[in-house]
């Protein structure tokens, strides 16, 4: 009996291995989940109506491409449930800047607006956001029991 536990124990722990890596297509609408290298999740998500190229100031409505930190959970957004992408870094301040420009920031991956989760079904079709990710708020559940905080996010087109 002990020997199937501590199977079960060396299986089970493989196969809810945490996500390491959260990469995002935006080229395709695709956000994919990892784990040694290995997706172990894949989402359809919505950006910013504007969502080629990286972002580069306050309401271009783009989203940032490039590595970041997931680091932090919000459970109070004006969406339903949210993660906070570390944009901007040091980079992406000093190029707005040089511009004369504000980064912006305030980039989440987050399900739908409060209150309304059941139109997920067209909003997902359409680019919505002013540059965030967006994911139904049941892959919202999931995304949030699945990635912890620190996790990084490489955003790509």
């Amino acid at each position: 009996m002990r020997y199937i536990f501590l199977i079960y124990i060396l299986f089970s722990s493989s196969v809810f291995a945490g996500v390491d890596l959260v990469k995002v297509d935006k080229s395709d609408n695709k956000m994919y989940l990892l784990a040694d290298g290995k997706v172990v999740k894949e989402y359809h998500v919505a950006f910013g109506e504007n969502p080629k190229g990286h972002k580069e100031q306050e309401g271009d409505e783009k989203t940032p491409e490039g590595t970041y930190t997931l680091d932090y959970k919000k459970e109070d957004s004006s969406f339903y449930r949210a993660m906070h992408i570390s944009y901007p870094n040091a980079q992406d301040v000093e190029n707005a800047e040089s511009k004369g420009l504000s980064a912006g920031g305030f980039i989440m991956v987050h399900g739908q607006r409060n209150w309304l989760g059941w139109f997920s079904l067209i909003t997902q079709k359409y680019n919505w956001t002013n540059g965030c990710i967006a994911l139904t708020n049941p892959e919202m559940d999931e995304f949030m029991d699945l990635v912890e905080t620190g996790t990084k996010i490489h955003i790509q087109w």
